[in-house]
C-alpha cells in the first residue's frame, strides 16, 4: 500500500504550523542581487527564488516578491550582478535583507566592500568569490491561472562577464564543495550548506 498522503488546495489554505510551499521547492540557491539607482545608489538584497534558466545565452533570474528597490534600480539602469552567498558570509547576507529605506547602502549596512565589475555598471561583492554580471533580458510581472496579475516581478538577466575565485579551480573545473554555498530552506530561518561529503556522481545514458 502506498504511504496516505496530505493533500491541500493552496487557495484554501495549507493547515499546516508553516507553509510547506518553501520547503518543497528546497534547497534553493539565493539571489544575492546588488544593483544601483540612477542616482547612483547602491543596493543588495538576497532572493530565494532565484536560479538558473538558460546555457547559450548564460541567463540567470529571479522573483520579487513586491516592486522593491532591486527591481526599480533594474528596470531603470538595466544591470545587476549576482553573488555567491558562502557560509562566511552568511550573516552578512541575512544583514542585507533588513527593510530599510531606499538610498540606505546595504554594503554599508553589512560591512561589506564593493569591487567594481568589469563590463556593468554595478560593483559586486567584493568578498564574494564568484560573481555574475548580468544585462537585463526581460522583466515580467507574474500572473495566476486566471490571468490575474500578482504583485511578484520576475527579472532575467543575460550573464555578460563571470568572476571566479582562482582557488575554486581545480584543473578547469569549478568545485562546488569548495566555495561552500549556502541555500535558503523551508522553515523560517532555516539553510543548508554543501560540503563534499554530500557529492556523487551520476552521468546520462549514452
Amino acid at each position: 500500500m502506498s504511504e496516505p498522503m496530505y493533500f491541500y488546495e493552496p487557495g484554501k489554505g495549507h493547515g499546516l504550523a508553516h507553509d510547506p510551499f518553501n520547503a518543497l521547492i528546497a534547497p534553493r540557491p539565493i539571489g544575492w542581487i546588488s544593483s544601483r539607482d540612477q542616482e547612483g545608489n547602491l543596493n543588495l538584497a538576497p532572493y530565494s527564488f532565484f536560479n538558473a534558466f538558460n546555457y547559450h545565452p548564460p541567463i540567470i533570474g529571479f522573483a520579487s516578491v513586491g516592486h522593491k528597490d532591486s527591481v526599480r534600480n533594474i528596470e531603470a539602469t538595466g544591470e545587476f550582478c549576482w553573488n555567491l552567498v558562502t557560509r562566511e558570509l552568511a550573516e552578512a547576507m541575512n544583514q542585507t535583507s533588513a527593510a530599510v529605506a531606499p538610498g540606505v547602502d546595504e554594503f554599508a549596512l553589512a560591512g561589506l566592500s564593493g569591487e567594481p565589475s568589469s563590463l556593468i555598471n554595478v560593483p559586486r561583492v567584493a568578498e564574494s568569490p564568484v560573481a555574475m554580471e548580468c544585462k537585463v533580458s526581460q522583466i515580467l510581472q507574474l500572473a495566476a491561472a486566471d490571468g490575474t496579475k500578482v504583485e511578484t516581478w520576475m527579472v532575467f538577466g543575460e550573464v555578460v562577464g563571470v568572476h571566479i575565485a582562482q582557488h575554486l579551480l581545480k584543473d578547469g573545473v569549478y568545485d562546488t564543495a569548495v566555495a561552500e554555498p549556502i541555500l535558503r530552506a523551508g522553515g523560517a530561518g532555516d539553510y543548508f550548506s554543501i560540503d563534499a561529503a554530500q557529492r556523487f556522481q551520476m552521468f546520462r545514458p549514452q
